[in-house]
């Protein structure tokens, strides 16, 4: 086990086992990265081999540089490799500013949408976070034509939404707040 898989908690969910992103992730996370039925609407073309290792080291960087980041997805049922789900610092470049407010993402593969493990997942990991850090706001950064994930970020208390553009597209930054302080 690396020193990051240490750090980083085990979530169980009902169907789910949110874990420590690995080294050994990235066929999968490639696999997932690469589809263009999961990259529509975020970022709006498949990923390439040096984005999504860029990606999983990024995650992996983020729980050592500042104690959150993004847990790899297995189903519990089969182990298999569902998504990707967790918080990021990114600090980009979007109007109104979300430097030092942790950002949560979901991406799931295509065989597992529309079956609510988006919303496990993400209510998982959020629930970790009213736990574990300072109490805040979270914020979350969707594709305005992204409706089911507009549905999830509603269904996980995300609300005040303000439109904005990132990288050329439009975007709504939406936040919430812990649900309680640790």
């Amino acid at each position: 086990m690396d020193s990051t898989a240490r750090k980083v908690p085990v979530l169980p969910s009902e169907r789910l086992r949110l874990r420590a992103p690995r080294l050994d992730d990235f066929p999968t996370s490639y696999a997932l990265w690469s589809d263009p039925v999961v990259t529509r609407f975020i970022g709006g073309r498949p990923h390439t081999k040096e984005e999504v290792w860029a990606r999983l080291l990024r995650y992996i960087g983020h729980w050592d540089a500042i104690g959150y980041g993004y847990w790899a997805v297995e189903a519990i049922a089969s182990g298999a490799y569902v998504g990707e789900v967790g918080f990021s610092d990114y600090r980009r470049d979007i109007v109104p500013s979300v430097d030092g407010i942790p950002e949560i993402g979901w991406v799931l593969a295509a065989h597992a949408h529309g079956r609510g493990l988006a919303s496990e997942a993400a209510r998982a990991a959020l629930a970790w976070r009213d736990a574990a850090l300072p109490p805040g706001e979270t914020v979350c950064i969707v594709a305005p034509e992204h409706a089911p994930s507009l549905r999830i970020a509603e269904k996980l208390g995300f609300g005040r939404p303000v439109a904005s553009i990132y990288r050329g597209n439009a975007r709504i930054v939406l936040r919430r707040e812990t649900l309680r302080s640790r």
